[in-house]
């Protein structure tokens, strides 16, 4: 098997496993490497690149987008539709008019939710002492 298929099966693996909270936090990191990616061939001036990574980012966004519940969610759920809608809007702008700019806020809405998604993650997870007591 090769390197790329092992890679492949390990991330497969590894998304199967996850819990939706690691879910998220791996759809936000796929969001920002696109644009990191897409920023850098902006850079370049590889515009097929630059629109491929800026597009793969904006399909995560729409994923995030479409996994919010709106009845449940509340008063969130409609400030994370605004925040999503806003990244989309400046990456589309980004794209068309080659600006980074664009893409540097869209990371810094992404990130700062990223960051508040991985706090909750973490406070939800068992301290490792925990886990040794309850076996």
């Amino acid at each position: 098997m090769s390197q790329s298929r092992y890679l492949h099966e390990y991330q497969k693996n590894a998304v199967n496993g996850a819990s939706p909270l690691q879910l998220i936090l791996m759809l936000y990191d796929g969001a920002l490497r696109f644009m990191e990616a897409g920023k850098r061939a902006m850079e370049a001036g590889d515009l097929e690149a630059q629109n491929k990574n800026l597009q793969r980012a904006q399909r995560i966004v729409l994923e995030l987008t479409s996994c919010l519940d709106m009845e449940q969610g509340g008063e969130i759920a409609t400030h994370l539709f605004s925040l999503y809608s806003y990244v989309l809007n400046q990456l589309v702008e980004a794209n068309v008019n080659d600006d980074p700019g664009g893409i540097d806020r869209s990371m810094q809405v992404l990130s700062d939710l990223r960051s508040s998604w991985d706090s909750l993650s973490k406070s939800l997870s068992p301290e490792p002492e925990e886990m040794q007591r309850a076996a």
